[in-house]
């Protein structure tokens, strides 16, 4: 994240020192959401979703800079719910209290991004990983009626060290988060029609290589996700209602009945933990 924001310093600066007009930026909300969906995955049910974003534009809005806060409070969070799996309990993930809150920061300049995530889940302090990610979004030429963009993450750290653990007596020993470098690029395509305050879009997402995030072995198309979106924007907010449906055509877990490789999805919740191949959400917005 170091990295990230000495990079937004340094680009800052540069706007600066261009004599660019430069005015500061927020972006704060909240979701409700039926079912907490990421990249595909079912992470938990009914949601409770809070984010803050603060930073800078520049240059009409053609660079920008955002650092900020996200977080899920999930009422599955609170179930401590045991499966009676093979691992003592304490690693159970489905035994926790697992809130989760992520940092974040990203630079854009005309449609180009690099950015890092941090994720921590709020149980033993253990469990927790980060990323690296860049992207381009084509609105920047095509307008924001309708903009296709991809993006690329890979985990950089948080875990253990950056490969897969295949050794049993370190998996039961609590060492389950062995990323491998896991990588997930996305594909997407929004179209707005702004008359009506209706955004429909399409994900694709795929992940290149073996992945204990994912549940792949090796490449794999692990998402395809249609959303739409209807805004009503009012003089101090925006109101959103949104619906989303995700398939995972590898199917994420491909042995239910092998607990050292199905307690890497770190949410506590029920059995849908385990079938992802079909997910969907429901909720509700608000943003100042």
């Amino acid at each position: 994240m170091k990295k990230v924001l000495v990079l937004g310093a340094a680009l800052m600066a540069v706007v600066f020192s261009a004599k660019a007009e430069v005015e500061f930026a927020y972006d704060a909300g909240a979701e409700l959401v039926s079912a907490y969906i990421w990249r595909g995955q079912y992470n938990g049910g009914l949601s409770f979703q809070p984010d803050v974003e603060l930073g800078f534009n520049a240059l009409d809005e053609a660079v920008q800079f955002r650092a900020g806060v996200w977080a899920n409070l999930g009422a599955s969070d609170w179930k401590f719910k045991k499966n009676g799996l093979a691992i003592p309990d304490v690693y159970d993930p489905n035994t926790r209290f697992m809130p989760e809150v992520d940092f974040m920061a990203h630079v854009t300049a005309y449609g180009a991004s690099l950015g890092y995530n941090a994720y921590y889940y709020c149980n033993d302090g253990s469990d927790h990983t980060s990323e690296l990610w860049i992207g381009y979004n084509f609105s920047h030429f095509f307008g924001d009626k309708a903009g296709a963009y991809i993006n690329w993450y890979t985990t950089v750290g948080g875990g253990g060290d950056l490969k897969l653990e295949t050794d049993p007596a370190k998996l039961l020993a609590g060492q389950l988060e062995r990323q491998a470098f896991s990588t997930y690029i996305e594909l997407g395509y929004d179209y707005t029609w702004e008359d009506l305050g209706l955004t429909l879009g399409g994900q694709l997402g795929i992940s290149p290589w073996e992945s204990p995030i994912y549940g792949n072995e090796k490449f794999a198309v692990t998402n395809l996700s249609l959303k739409i979106n209807k805004e009503w924007e009012f003089e101090h907010l925006t109101l959103d209602l949104f619906a989303q449906g995700s398939l995972n055509p590898d199917g994420m877990v491909t042995d239910k009945n092998d607990p050292l490789y199905n307690v890497y999805i770190d949410a506590a919740g029920d059995d849908k933990l385990y079938n992802q191949k079909l997910n969907g959400t429901i909720g509700v917005g608000i943003w100042f």
